[in-house]
């Protein structure tokens, strides 16, 4: 199995659409056996799950995605886990462990994307705009 993480310098990216990078990790047995980080090649609706879907990935992990880019992911038979934060690599060997908790996508729509919600700032801490 293949698992995507939305990264940013090491870490678990909060805003899936906008990560600079993904790591993808192939896990076999319980076990790490490869590991690639590849630039984000951009997206568009329904770009990014068929592009990583053509790569064998079957999970997506990520801080925030917003509820059309999840459908469209699971459209295309990959899982979607959010609300993940923290290093990579400890994202991973949680879920290898089966001890990753997903929640409430870190990053909600905000204002002006089309989503009728008033917000001038991200959910996240730390962040003014999204």
């Amino acid at each position: 199995m293949k698992v995507s993480v939305s990264t940013d310098n090491g870490m678990v990216s909060e805003h899936f659409g906008r990560c600079p990078e993904f790591t993808i990790v192939e896990v076999e047995d319980s076990k790490v056996v490869a590991k690639e980080v590849i630039p984000n090649p951009g997206h568009h609706p329904g770009f990014l799950p068929e592009f990583l879907k053509k790569k064998g990935v079957g999970v997506i992990i990520a801080g925030g995605m917003g509820q059309r880019a999840q459908a469209l992911f699971s459209e295309q038979g990959i899982e979607s886990i959010m609300g993940i934060s923290g290093k990579v690599d400890e994202a991973v060997a949680s879920f290898i462990a089966g001890t990753l908790k997903g929640g409430v996508s870190i990053c909600q729509p905000g204002a002006g994307k089309g989503y009728g919600v008033e917000k001038t700032a991200c959910d996240h801490e730390g962040e003014d705009k999204c």
